[in-house]
């Protein structure tokens, strides 16, 4: 049988014909009721609570010790939410330590010790009770003159999903002293009419980003207190909290869970009980009311990636029994 001679357009069809299966190697197809939600254990893991011990950092030497569930997530870590990495800072005095990460937004709130920060040629004294934040740029060196303690957050998880280096600061760095916290709490318990709102806390904001009201384009603080006996109402939101508890003794505690009985309270609530310097986590979506059975003031500071969630406007904030942010 005589072969067909070669015509040249042949090869440019069979180049044609392997370039199409190259394109089409990695698409699927999916019936949209298996995968129109794939936020389920052994697919994408829904975020759990975890709770962080204040023992993690009260003894050691120099350290960055990572809130690390990257394993549970399923996302590269270290990483304590999909967007978010938590970490405790331990720094001996005397000594100095880097917080080196690929992020747009680092937040640092002091739980013990004084030291100095060295950032891009500019330098600032920190005490107890202070927080800072940092944009996209070197690595902050964080030089102790006594032990201290730092909670460290940032936004590594999301750039590393998102597959892009952080080059560009989005906001000017902001220092929040501890003076001038307290001074505006004080004034905020004095407040006969804060007694009626859902929250008693301050939202810390950077005026660089006046359309969000927050302390970087991705990340959201608050400054909370419940006061003794206080049981503040639940609510919920799609971004996650990362909640450290600032001091509280025995008698303090988080309620969570998924649902609202008829009465607006918790069902089935899980209980988180709070100790001072640990730190816990919030799943989106969950209800969650803060519970003060103690006879002292309790502070904490929630942290979440709610600044990304109101620019996409996705944060979708819900109380329970009507009652609003503003109220």
């Amino acid at each position: 049988m005589t072969q067909a001679p070669f015509q040249p357009g042949d090869r440019a069809v069979e180049a044609s014909q392997a370039s199409a299966s190259s394109w089409q190697a990695k698409a699927q197809l999916f019936d949209y009721r298996q995968a129109a939600n794939p936020v389920r254990p052994g697919l994408t893991e829904p975020i759990r609570y975890h709770q962080w011990s204040p023992e993690l950092h009260q003894s050691g030497p120099t350290a960055v010790i990572p809130l690390d569930l990257s394993a549970e997530l399923g996302c590269s870590g270290p990483a304590t939410s999909p967007a978010l990495a938590a970490h405790f800072l331990r720094i001996q005095a005397g000594e100095g330590l880097k917080a080196a990460a690929n992020a747009t937004s680092s937040l640092f709130y002091v739980l013990q010790g004084a030291g100095q920060l060295q950032w891009a040629a500019r330098a600032l004294h920190w005490g107890a009770g202070d927080l800072f934040v940092l944009p996209a740029g070197e690595a902050p060196l964080l030089q102790a003159e006594h032990t201290s303690v730092l909670y460290w957050v940032h936004d590594g998880p999301l750039l590393s999903h998102l597959g892009v280096e952080a080059t560009q600061a989005r906001f000017e760095p902001a220092h929040y002293p501890a003076a001038w916290l307290q001074q505006e709490l004080d004034q905020l318990l004095a407040d006969p009419t804060a007694a009626r709102s859902n929250r008693l806390s301050l939202l810390l904001a950077n005026s660089d980003l006046p359309q969000s009201r927050t302390v970087t384009h991705t990340l959201w603080a608050m400054l909370g207190l419940v006061p003794p006996g206080a049981v503040q109402p639940p609510h919920r939101h799609q971004s996650v909290a990362l909640d450290l508890i600032i001091d509280c003794d025995p008698g303090c505690y988080t309620l969570v869970g998924t649902e609202l009985d008829a009465s607006g309270a918790i069902a089935n609530a899980r209980r988180i009980d709070w100790q001072a310097g640990g730190a816990f986590i919030t799943p989106p979506g969950h209800w969650h009311a803060h519970v003060n059975s103690s006879n002292r003031l309790a502070r904490l500071l929630p942290i979440q990636d709610a600044g990304l969630h109101t620019y996409l406007r996705s944060l979708d904030i819900c109380f329970a029994g009507g009652i609003h942010s503003d109220s």
